[in-house]
């Protein structure tokens, strides 16, 4: 996603060459499936989980949700780590390496005993899950479609988002049935098996160039480089020398924050409201629905919208959503309440797949998202204890959730102040 840096995706997309529907349909239905295989090292599942644990293993919930945060804040540190690598060696031998660990982390989790080995399974459930697949998914559009990039990301993120929403709902059939450590080994098994071929034999080898598809010429898929190296191709180090590169960053990690403890929370936030648990639980319902069209949305609107304008809007919609959800109350409201908050769900999550493409160019990139996916990953982790923390110090979620609004206003503020910035890194001397 690019606030003014260089030609609009869509400019970009009249320059660029219509490939095979089935090799874009490769590309698509590989990184949905990443994305989807991410739901064991995801919240909605994991906390299915966390009253088995907990009986189980002897330890308290405290505990478990300890073992948990200290998985976040690890998947936030590795992260960027595992964007280098991406950029390195490609999407193909790292989502199959990721595949890999995954599944087998699962398989191991499944025979924990006390709380060290608990937290050391969330390490890599939470690395493994929520980072690094997660990470590859919303990479590899960009590294192999060069048009309508946006719509396929929000295609991506829609059919992801179903997997993970929808996963906790056999997940807790299968686990009184059969038992916590069996559905552990099972979605271990589930990964390695999907996970692995659609890496090696779904998405393309190589990178087609001119007009064989919508790629990017030159660009090879197996190395993760492009064949020739351009000036518009930024670094990290470049990037955060830019205004555009924080203001993406501080909208991810706001949105996350404040989305993760609103959710975390819903129970009790709608519960002060006055609905009961069935139907602070049923607001998850439109959440759901209104995530899988503002995937689509916010997808397509990055090919064809300005994306200061995208970004002032979503920053805008969380502001006022926050806002409203200490004063909604049962019937249309929650229901409105909860169309908006899914939204800015399925926003956040579609926003991680289209930053940065066209404002750095893809030489980088992984590296560049895998820096707002920790950021991302870490706010999810502080985003509950905060709101929990400022709920023990006034009389209602209210107080909290209007000091909680001026966060997005601000990112706002900041994105429509960024004026349009061409200039590409000086070009550095080859040895």
């Amino acid at each position: 996603m690019s606030i003014g840096i260089t030609p609009s995706t869509s400019a970009r997309a009249r320059s660029g060459h219509r490939g095979p529907a089935g090799y874009r349909t490769r590309v698509v239905g590989s990184a949905s499936v990443a994305l989807a295989m991410t739901a064991p090292g995801q919240t909605a599942a994991i906390a299915l989980f966390v009253h088995p644990l907990s009986t189980s293993l002897g330890v308290s919930h405290s505990s478990v949700a300890l073992a948990y945060s200290i998985g976040s804040l690890a998947g936030a540190l590795v992260v960027p780590l595992l964007g280098k690598l991406l950029d390195r060696f490609g999407p193909r031998r790292v989502m199959a390496a990721i595949g890999l660990c995954f599944g087998a982390t699962l398989l191991a989790a499944g025979t924990v005993t006390e709380f060290v080995g608990l937290t050391s399974a969330f390490v890599g459930i939470r690395v493994g899950g929520q980072a690094a697949l997660s990470l590859v998914a919303t990479t590899v559009v960009a590294l192999y479609l060069q048009r309508r990039t946006g719509l396929a990301t929000g295609i991506v993120t829609a059919i992801g988002t179903s997997a993970i929403s929808l996963a906790p709902l056999a997940l807790e059939q299968l686990i009184g049935d059969l038992g916590w450590r069996t559905v552990l080994q099972l979605q271990g098994w589930a990964v390695l098996a999907i996970t692995i071929p659609a890496a090696l034999f779904v998405l393309p080898r190589r990178v087609r160039s001119g007009r064989e598809a919508d790629l990017a010429p030159g660009h090879d898929a197996e190395s993760g480089t492009p064949a020739r190296e351009s000036a518009a191709d930024w670094t990290l180090r470049d990037a955060s020398r830019t205004p555009v590169f924080w203001v993406v960053l501080s909208g991810g990690g706001v949105c996350s924050l404040i989305t993760t403890a609103l959710m975390f929370h819903q129970v009790s936030l709608l519960g002060e409201r006055g609905l009961n648990v069935t139907e602070a639980a049923a607001n998850f319902v439109p959440q759901l629905i209104a995530g899988l069209l503002a995937s689509l949305l916010v997808g397509w609107s990055a090919d064809h919208i300005g994306d200061r304008t995208l970004v002032v809007t979503m920053m805008a919609a969380l502001a006022l959503t926050t806002l409203t959800a200490g004063w909604v109350g049962p019937g249309w409201t929650a229901v409105a309440y909860g169309v908006a908050l899914g939204a800015c769900t399925g926003a956040v999550r579609t926003l991680k797949g289209v930053a940065f493409g066209d404002s750095f160019g893809l030489g980088h990139l992984a590296a560049l998202r895998g820096a707002v996916h920790s950021v991302v990953i870490g706010t999810s982790a502080f985003g509950p204890v905060v709101l929990a923390l400022a709920r023990t110090w006034s009389d209602s979620y209210q107080q909290a959730l209007l000091v909680l609004s001026v966060l997005p206003l601000l990112v706002a503020a900041a994105a429509f102040a960024v004026k349009p910035h061409r200039q590409v890194p000086a070009a550095r001397p080859r040895n």
